[in-house]
């Protein structure tokens, strides 16, 4: 039976141990994170919003597989009362009328633009009970409806983490942290056969048995790459983009419609969402100058943006006294240069140091990251997708386009 060692626990390691779980012993699981905080980035302070089509055409079928495992894991498992998971009425909000600059999704990371510029040419007339009871609007604005509900929707990601993990732990899926992955382990035959790791707590080190690697680290990803295989001919060309959330409770009593609003301002592109709970988190304030801390907890919050998010929030939310917020965050999201995330199994050529790996569904180094803005929205179906390829399974859609073809070689 191969042994299976995922380096990150967030949402997309989580998920993959998660289906792994499902087709072997739990017992032959390890997930191993640096942090001495769980789902202290992304996976736990990302705003959560889902989408059925958003994407490339590329991406769009492992979007739809993600999309239906998110509704169908909801309904099975109660996922509005466990991780506020609720459908979306998305709309899009121009404070001051719709943009004449010629500005569209495709660019929003860069340009700060709205992320629903990805589906301009689905807006159409809202109805005033589509609009979010807690929009307060201004003189010649600009309301347009982006999808009804049935194409996108919202939870929260830290309860959706701390969901998929207790699965996991359930299972028997073993659970290493603080622990830093140090050396790989070969057997006689030079394969791939263990992984050395310490823990940050102590001066602990153990061997783990390792016949599958799975690099699943966000926008870690390429240092743990680097940092097992040094003489590896290709590093993942992944970029850290940080950004600052609030979340504050919502003034009003939170109805059966949750909403999803995306807005064009002068300086940035606020995103706001309204959960089930009673939550509505506000992000949008991005920055590629951010250094990536190291572990996830050493981040420092820059209040600056945290002000900037907190006087949208006044601006945009009705309510008729302050504002309560409840937490703040900063994240840092994995993004691909070419716009889509690395899916894929790295040949033993590209290991270098003359690393092997057992044949087939017995081995194997393998990678999932650089989801960028998306890895909440994708996260079930990568994981599903990414068991399905270490166990050797047919894949449930082709990611055959999400290798390595890009990869550029190491100097």
């Amino acid at each position: 039976m191969a042994s299976t060692v995922i380096l990150g626990s967030g949402v997309i390691g989580v998920s993959t141990a998660y289906y792994l779980s499902q087709h072997q012993p739990g017992s032959t699981i390890h997930l191993v994170d640096s942090s001495p905080e769980l789902f202290a980035s992304a996976s736990g302070y990302a705003g959560g919003f889902l989408a059925k089509d958003w994407f490339p055409a590329s991406l769009i079928p492992l979007a739809k597989l993600s999309y239906e495992l998110h509704k169908k894991l909801a309904e099975k498992e109660g996922g509005r009362e466990k991780w506020s998971y609720a459908k979306s009425v998305t709309v899009s909000y121009d404070p001051k009328g719709e943009r004449t600059d010629g500005k569209r999704g495709e660019d929003w990371l860069l340009e700060g633009t709205s992320r629903a510029g990805l589906v301009q040419d689905r807006k159409r007339e809202i109805k005033d009970d589509e609009i979010p009871p807690w929009l307060k609007r201004v003189d010649s604005d600009a309301v347009s409806l982006v999808d009804d509900g049935e194409g996108t929707a919202v939870l929260d990601p830290l309860k959706l983490c701390e969901f998929l993990l207790e699965k996991c732990k359930a299972a028997g899926v073993n659970l290493h942290y603080p622990a830093t992955p140090i050396s790989v382990g070969t057997n006689a035959h030079g394969e791939l056969a263990s992984l050395r790791i310490g823990y940050s707590n102590s001066s602990t080190t153990i061997d783990i048995p390792a016949t599958r690697l799975l690099i699943a680290s966000g926008s870690w990803s390429p240092k743990v790459l680097d940092s097992l295989f040094k003489t590896s001919r290709v590093k993942i060309p992944i970029q850290s983009l940080a950004g600052h959330s609030i979340v504050i409770k919502n003034p009003r009593k939170a109805g059966k419609i949750s909403h999803s609003l995306y807005c064009s301002l002068d300086t940035y592109a606020p995103e706001i969402y309204s959960r089930p709970n009673g939550d509505i988190y506000v992000a949008g304030f991005n920055s590629s100058t951010i250094p990536l801390p190291n572990p996830a907890t050493g981040s420092t919050q820059l209040e600056d943006h945290l002000d900037e998010l907190k006087r949208t929030a006044k601006w945009l939310i009705h309510s008729d006294k302050e504002l309560q917020v409840v937490r703040t965050g900063l994240c840092f999201r994995p993004v691909a240069p070419r716009g889509t995330p690395y899916i894929t199994r790295l040949s033993d050529r590209d290991l270098g140091q003359g690393i092997k790996t057992k044949p087939g569904r017995e081995g194997g180094v393998f990678v999932s990251a650089g989801h960028g803005p998306w890895g909440i929205s994708l996260s079930l179906g990568t994981g599903m997708i990414m068991a399905e390829m270490m166990q050797g399974r047919e894949v449930s859609t082709d990611v055959s386009t999400f290798g390595w073809q890009e990869l550029a070689p190491k100097l």
